[in-house]
C-alpha cells in the first residue's frame, strides 16, 4: 500500500465512508468506471491516473497524500 493509499483508507475510516460508496462517486465525477480491482491498483501505486487520482482527493478533502508508485 502506498502512502496515497493509507491515507485514502485512513480518511474512509475517519468518514465512515466505505470503498465501494467512494467508487461510486469517483465514478459520478469523472464519468470513468471505477471498481473495486482498479480502485485497488490505484491505492497500492499499480495505476496512477490523474483524474481518478484528482476525484479521489476532492471527495474526501485531502490534499496533501503521496501518490507516486511504489512499484
Amino acid at each position: 500500500m502506498t502512502d496515497f493509499g493509507l491515507c485514502v483508507k485512513t480518511e474512509l475510516l475517519r468518514q465512515g465512508m466505505s470503498q465501494a460508496e467512494l467508487e461510486k462517486r469517483v465514478s459520478e465525477d469523472t464519468g470513468l468506471f471505477v471498481d473495486s480491482g482498479y480502485m485497488y491498483k490505484i491505492l497500492t501505486g499499480q495505476r496512477n491516473p490523474e483524474k481518478i487520482v484528482e476525484s479521489v482527493k476532492k471527495i474526501l478533502g485531502i490534499s496533501a497524500c503521496e501518490t507516486h508508485s511504489t512499484t
